[in-house]
């Protein structure tokens, strides 16, 4: 008696998933990185693993989304970052801050509000924008950063904040700049003086263009390191430790 095929449809569908590893691997071969992956993101269900279509690749299935794994789990590919599971580093983000790293004594620290610390040794450039949420938070986390000097640059984003340029100008024409600054940033006091003096901001706007400066806050470290984003006090610790070039 001759045994009858499966249709056509689904001999080739079947094929196809075959050749580009795109069936679940049999039960217990892929436990220990499904027991690995979960051991290390606990929040989080892993439902699936299987095969990928890159080799040494695995795609994980977990609350409806999919990121890709390696075989033993220590590296995760996440909405295009590649993340150490380990430590819960963000790989890409490193190494993008490593070749977007400035030459730190090049800076104009002379077109900074200037804020010394303790002992000042330690040095920090941030480019700033006045009605920026994100960056009103970092200057909470600086609150908690000592031994440092702070050389913030006035780089309102006028598509984003637009009354954030005339802010940052009555800021750079108060006789006390810094406290201007530290008044609007931490306790919402609005700076009174003109915005009609001599300032920076249009030379900081070509600055921050030079260097693809496109987010608020950036910070740049003594070591060229350039990190965007409202860092914690922790790590902003981590990164001024970081040998100087």
């Amino acid at each position: 008696m001759t045994r009858s095929l499966a249709p056509l449809p689904t001999l080739v569908a079947a094929t196809l998933a075959a050749a580009l590893g795109l069936l679940a691997l049999p039960a217990g071969a892929n436990d220990a990185l499904k027991k690995a992956l979960q051991t290390r993101f606990p929040d989080i269900s892993i439902e699936q693993v299987s095969k990928s279509p890159v080799a040494g690749l695995w795609e994980v299935y977990a609350d409806g989304q999919i990121f890709y794994a390696d075989d033993k789990g220590d590296h995760v590919l996440l909405n295009g970052m590649l993340i150490d599971t380990r430590t819960r580093t963000n790989l890409t983000d490193d190494r993008l801050s490593k070749l977007r790293s400035i030459d730190f004594g090049s800076l104009p620290v002379e077109l900074a509000i200037k804020e010394v610390k303790g002992n000042g040794k330690r040095k920090l450039v941030v480019f700033s924008d006045a009605d920026c949420p994100f960056c009103k938070r970092l200057e909470k986390s600086l609150l908690e950063v000592t031994d440092i000097t702070v050389y913030t640059f006035l780089y309102p984003i006028d598509k984003l904040h637009p009354q954030a340029n005339e802010r940052s100008r009555r800021v750079w024409c108060s006789s006390d700049r810094l406290k201007a600054w530290k008044d609007w940033m931490l306790e919402n006091k609005n700076p009174t003086t003109g915005a009609d003096c001599d300032n920076p901001v249009g030379k900081l706007a070509a600055l921050g263009e030079k260097y693809r400066i496109n987010g608020t806050p950036t910070l740049v470290f003594a070591s060229g390191r350039t990190v965007p984003g409202a860092l914690p006090a922790k790590d902003i610790e981590r990164y001024l430790n970081e040998p100087a070039k």
